[in-house]
């Protein structure tokens, strides 16, 4: 079993940043993809970003440019620079093991205009 934990949301002006981190603990051998998604209230669940175990990232084209998913393994960090009103929602890590896919608890990130 795998869980992962995350940290470092907040409340935080338009133009500031945050850092956020997710913490895998459990059996982590075998870890494959790490990554982040988000939620605001009323949307979808979406992809943020991504790293793999070789270190390749894929970001959502509304982040490209101003977030930065980065892995220092058991733990994946999401740098969140230059932020906007609407990166506001719940942020949640995931990890991939094997064909099983864990969730955090979700992290709470607001910016305010």
């Amino acid at each position: 079993q795998v869980q992962v934990v995350e940290s470092g949301g907040g409340l935080v002006q338009a133009g500031g940043s945050l850092r956020l981190s997710c913490a895998a603990s459990g059996s982590i051998a075998h870890l494959n993809a790490m990554g982040w998604y988000r939620q605001a209230p009323g949307n979808e669940r979406e992809l943020v970003a991504l790293i793999t175990t070789g270190g390749n990232t894929n970001y959502a084209d509304s982040v490209k440019g101003r977030f930065t998913i980065s892995r220092n393994i058991p733990t994946v960090y999401l740098q969140m620079n230059s932020l906007k009103p609407d990166d506001t929602g719940v942020y949640y890590c995931y990890a991939d093991r094997l064909s099983t896919r864990v969730w955090g608890q979700g992290t709470q990130v607001t910016v305010s205009s």
